[in-house]
């Protein structure tokens, strides 16, 4: 009876993790949107506008493992808050969603991907921070987030970042969150690729905690309840999401930012989110204070 019950627990289990993803790919936690795509737009020749308005592509850096801002689809295309605020800037420039050309991006490679021309601007959950501003620019912030903590459904444990003092913690190679958890709140970081590659060590107790920002956390908990939670509701930093592009393109950095603020006051900001994020984050946020430097 006991083996029977703990399979019919594990049937259950795998039958909601399975649901939740059917429900993240049609819908039930992201959609997508199909922005109207500008026709004939013109922009000053030479400019990195011009350049890609008339290529008809451009390639956007994003995740492809953060549920609800960029994660690949069930047809292999991304899909997402982030994956949307790039199909909005493309619209702009004349190309269509279908013209975009997705890269993969990594914590750990943005900046050399940028540097390197391996994409033309880069939309995945990027920390705007003065250490990365020293490599490439920086569009927005389009979000601001802010650094939380997940755990264990049963962990009781850990309710604050002071609570991983000296505990191992899961976090990606090169971001912002790996270092605060060390540096400020001495944790024991046990590096990964991927935020995804940190639920395996936190399902099996490797590791006590995952931490990045709030939004990344909660399309984690929002696929598997039964097994993650939220440590707190609270968030211990800001975390403002920018649009990563070559350094020092400042009339481009300058045009993303005029077509955020239009995004702000068509609507077409808000429809992006409530398409994605909104699934799970109920209250709409307003853009933030734009920053140009």
């Amino acid at each position: 009876m006991k083996a029977f019950m703990t399979r019919r627990k594990s049937l259950l289990v795998a039958a909601s993790a399975a649901l939740a993803l059917s429900l993240s790919a049609c819908g039930g936690g992201t959609t997508t949107t199909n922005p109207t795509v500008a026709e004939k737009p013109t922009f000053a020749a030479g400019s990195t506008m011009e350049k890609l308005s008339s290529a008809g592509t451009i390639k956007i850096g994003t995740k492809f493992d953060q549920p609800l801002f960029g994660q690949k689809g069930l047809d292999g295309k991304p899909i997402g808050f982030d994956v949307e605020i790039g199909k909005l800037i493309a619209a702009k420039l004349g190309i269509p969603a279908d013209k975009i050309e997705w890269k993969e991006t990594v914590s750990a490679n943005r900046e050399q991907f940028i540097k390197n021309s391996d994409v033309d601007i880069i939309v995945a959950t990027y920390t705007i921070n003065d250490k990365r501003k020293a490599e490439v620019s920086f569009a927005g912030p389009y979000y601001e987030a802010g650094q939380a903590l997940m755990v264990n459904k049963d962990n009781t444990s850990i309710t604050k970042p002071e609570d991983v003092k000296g505990k191992k913690v899961c976090s990606v190679t090169g971001s912002t969150p790996a270092a605060t958890i060390v540096e400020k709140y001495q944790a024991e970081l046990v590096p990964a690729a991927t935020y995804s590659a940190c639920l395996e060590p936190l399902r099996n107790k490797q590791v006590e905690a995952i931490t990045t920002d709030n939004v990344i956390l909660a399309g984690f908990v929002n696929k598997e309840p039964e097994a993650f939670k939220l440590a707190s509701d609270e968030t211990f930093t800001k975390e403002p999401y920018g649009i990563g592009l070559k350094k020092d393109d400042t009339e481009f950095r300058n045009w993303i930012n005029d077509q955020l603020e239009e995004f702000a006051s068509d609507g077409s900001y808000k429809k992006a989110w409530e398409a994605t994020a909104g699934a799970v984050i109920k209250t709409a946020p307003e853009l933030p204070e734009l920053n140009r430097y």
